[in-house]
């Protein structure tokens, strides 16, 4: 494979504390280390030029939909993959409502042999807690496990028999895996398709009221106090939600939380425009809950950051808002969403933004990623910091375009993206 180097950009890598300019080497697939020290013999059989780039552990999303098997008129292995290293992401993990779900060996195998064939990024599994999603008893954990799993969901719906979670957590515990917890009281949002406030009521909606919410993180949280495990808060919301992991994590329990960028960018009155493209779940909140998730990732209560990157087909989004899929793409917006409204608003500067987007995620998932480190896996991602771009669904590589942030004007983009070593995507210079 030879040698690689990255000439004159601003590498930052939160794991070791770096951030310098500096030449980065990269060689048979793996990070040979930053500097001249690191440049060996011999000159490097190719390089690039990153002269006011920044050059990072390769982001990470640990909560993606990719819908396949079952639902590829959505999504497949190969499109979301292409999706994401178009957005910067070297590394997803693939969350398990899939048809059928992610429940036995025998599928994370599939999707693994599937990601292998795209070539794109790597794919990082995330079982099931419990057979087939029904909540009803816990899933093959160990054998899934055995097959590479990572992490365990029910993502889609809550594990909501409290007694399973606390099985799933001790057993969960004893292969230091975390479950990643979809927090919400359905007897509380049943029905809603909006957060349940004061525009719900003016807009005539259901609502889903901050409290389905927050009951469940606090018993979650109650449950993995009591027993050791790992549980890690999904596309938290609310400020309630803020304020109990942020308490959680002062008593020394084991929660770590990531926020979605629409969940800190935009608010319930987005629906006042009754379109399906700000319509998720968990919904959109209020200007009170944006500013206490800002709050939490800028103090790091929220550990990182996740796009929750959901697709749906096109006629699927264009039904009424309360027969729509609830759901948006986030791959490709990730990245300047968050550089937008967090970085260039001053709220947090880069080595922050990169570790909630690389290194923290990694270390959640327990996967070798999200560092610079000699000899680790060379998963790279080149940033623009000041490349001002407009949003265009019609060309995402996704294969569908259900986002809110068409034709937003964002500041901040992915312009390579290296898994492995290899150069996977690299922005063309009239983009």
């Amino acid at each position: 494979m030879g040698t690689l180097a990255i000439r004159g950009g601003r590498v930052i890598d939160p794991s070791q504390g770096i951030d310098v300019v500096a030449d980065l080497f990269l060689r048979d697939g793996v990070v040979a280390g930053v500097g001249p020290q690191a440049a060996g013999k011999g000159r490097a059989d190719d390089s690039i030029d990153a002269t006011g780039m920044i050059v990072a552990p390769g982001l990470v999303d640990m909560h993606v939909h990719l819908r396949e098997p079952g639902r590829e008129e959505d999504e497949t292995i190969e499109t979301g993959t292409a999706s994401a290293v178009a957005g910067g992401f070297t590394s997803v993990a693939c969350i398990p409502n899939t048809e059928p779900p992610i429940d036995t060996q025998g599928i994370v195998e599939f999707i693994h042999q599937k990601a292998a064939r795209a070539d794109a990024c790597n794919v990082f599994v995330v079982g099931c807690v419990s057979r087939n999603r029904e909540g009803k008893e816990l899933a093959d954990i160990g054998q899934l496990v055995e097959a590479g799993a990572v992490a365990f969901t029910d993502d889609g719906a809550p594990v909501y028999d409290a007694e399973l979670m606390r099985r799933a957590l001790e057993y969960c515990r004893m292969f230091d895996k975390p479950i990643l917890a979809h927090e919400e009281v359905l007897e509380l949002s049943r029905g809603g398709v909006m957060h349940e406030g004061l525009v719900s009521l003016v807009l005539g909606l259901g609502g889903m009221p901050a409290a389905a919410e927050d009951v469940m993180i606090g018993r979650d949280v109650a449950l993995a106090e009591v027993t050791g495990g790992r549980l890690h808060v999904m596309h938290l919301s609310t400020a309630g939600g803020v304020e109990l992991v942020r308490a959680a994590k002062a008593r020394g329990i084991r929660v770590t939380a990531e926020a979605c960028p629409h969940h800190f960018t935009l608010t319930d009155e987005c629906l006042r425009s009754f379109d399906s493209n700000f319509k998720m779940s968990p919904p959109l909140r209020t200007a009170a809950d944006v500013e206490a998730i800002l709050g939490g990732i800028v103090d790091g209560t929220i550990d990182c950051i996740a796009t929750d990157h959901a697709p749906h087909a096109l006629e699927k989004k264009m039904l009424e808002l309360d027969r729509a899929p609830f759901g948006i793409v986030g791959l490709e917006t990730a990245l300047g969403v968050s550089a937008t409204r967090l970085v260039a608003s001053g709220r947090i500067g880069w080595p922050r933004l990169i570790e909630a987007m690389s290194t923290l995620p990694a270390r959640i998932l327990g996967i070798e990623r999200g560092t610079l480190s000699p000899g680790a896996v060379a998963d790279v991602t080149l940033i623009d910091p000041a490349m001002e771009w407009q949003v265009d669904a019609a060309s995402f590589r996704s294969k569908s375009a259900n986002t809110p942030f068409d034709r937003w004007t964002l500041r901040g983009r992915a312009v390579a993206t290296i898994v492995g070593g290899r150069v996977k995507y690299r922005l063309a210079s009239n983009a």
